[in-house]
């Protein structure tokens, strides 16, 4: 079988299902083994089974070291390029990631909800004020998580334009090389600037803690310290601000859904509808990769040495040994275990923040604006089946 042959990962969801995982992924759960697919640019095992992503995820065999293998190298520098903590093993991945740990603790996001629920009333009145229709997502969905990991980063808010712009670029997935190399390259000298900025004059926020307490005594390095930077605000607004957007669209879908996460007062059950929605809609669809550091058996495959794996995440979120009915949107179920920021020692470092974001973002919206509803059919709206991260271009709503 040719390249051309395999299918390409990820695949599309359809107009017809948006918040469904392609079809062919039931398929691929149901035969033996392990998938050949076509991504970025290699034919890699697409592991698409619950279970089987987990083995992988903490299988010792099994390496997230791809830059320079499956992904180019952090700004195209070749193996002297900064370390990325998501794209290094044990023990180098936790010495890089206690570093940062600290400022995503559940203490530190606790103290940050009322700013996140100031922000959240804010912004709803700005598009009110804006007038009918609105785009949620310009309007709403992406300033949240933007104004929040810029204040924890210590970025000043006023250059979110540019640091949006330059990750759009970078997670569409038809940018070409050369124009993704420059993007890369113009973040990366930003985040110099910043690390310089912030040895000058230094705040109370993350990238000044992390100047002062490790790279001026010389632990880590300035390019490190901005490398890891970029990735926390690139991720850090980038997938929440999905999140928020795609869940509103399957609550204005799913009418009792959005119902019950309006009228609820109980921070628990709150809190287990967002994980139903971070199962449900799995926006990180095309970014968790592995290498095979040894031969190794996963899901009934050999995977040998030096092949590379994708980490079907939505897949394994509808898997029916996880969970039954997995094509409900169901927010009472007890959706604990997802895989929707990753599984293991790589997990997102963000998870907690992103909760409470989506905790405070949804449910405030539908209770100040309980007539919200799509302003076009949904199969008007422009999905994100081009970009890295899945989710909605635009969201037009009114109220």
């Amino acid at each position: 079988m040719t390249t051309t042959d395999l299918p390409a990962f990820p695949g599309e969801r359809t107009a017809r299902c948006p918040f469904n995982p392609p079809a062919e992924y039931t398929r691929w759960r149901e035969e033996k083994g392990l998938r050949r697919v076509h991504w970025n640019g290699h034919t890699v095992w697409a592991v698409s089974r619950y279970e089987d992503i987990r083995t992988a995820m903490t299988h010792p065999a099994i390496s997230a070291e791809v830059l320079g293998v499956l992904q180019g190298h952090a700004n195209h520098g070749g193996p002297n390029a900064p370390e990325t903590f998501p794209r290094m093993d044990d023990p180098e991945h936790a010495r890089l990631r206690r570093m940062l740990t600290k400022d995503f603790t559940v203490k530190r996001v606790n103290a940050m909800r009322p700013r996140i629920e100031e922000m959240a009333n804010d912004f709803i009145d700005r598009m009110i004020s804006k007038g009918q229709p609105g785009d949620l997502v310009q309007d709403y969905a992406l300033p949240i998580p933007s104004l929040v990991i810029s204040l924890l980063l210590g970025v000043p808010y006023t250059d979110h334009d540019f640091f949006q712009t330059i990750t759009s670029t970078l997670m569409n997935m038809n940018t070409p090389p050369e124009e993704k190399a420059r993007a890369s390259r113009e973040f990366f000298g930003y985040m110099m600037e910043l690390v310089a900025r912030k040895e000058r004059e230094p705040g109370d926020d993350l990238m000044s803690r992390v100047i002062r307490e490790h790279v001026q005594t010389g632990e880590l390095r300035r390019e490190t310290a901005a490398m890891n930077g970029q990735i926390l605000l690139n991720a850090g607004h980038e997938t929440t601000a999905n999140m928020i957007a795609l869940g509103t669209a399957a609550l204005l879908e799913n009418p009792d859904a959005a119902a019950r996460l309006r009228d609820a007062d109980d921070p628990a059950v709150i809190a287990n509808a967002v994980e139903e929605l971070l199962r449900y809609l799995t926006i990180v669809h095309s970014l968790i990769a592995r290498i095979a550091k040894e031969d190794v058996e996963i899901g009934g495959t050999l995977v040998k040495a030096g092949e590379g794996l994708i980490m079907n995440l939505p897949a394994g979120n509808w898997d029916s040994t996880f969970t039954a009915e997995p094509e409900v949107l169901d927010l009472d179920r007890p959706a604990r275990g997802h895989l929707a920021f990753g599984y293991g020692v790589h997990q997102c470092i963000g998870q907690t923040l992103a909760r409470a974001e989506l905790e405070i973002a949804l449910p405030t919206l539908l209770r100040r604006l309980p007539g919200l509803r799509l302003a076009v059919p949904i199969e008007e709206i422009r999905f994100r089946n081009d970009m890295s991260i899945y989710g909605v271009h635009e969201l037009p709503v009114t109220w």
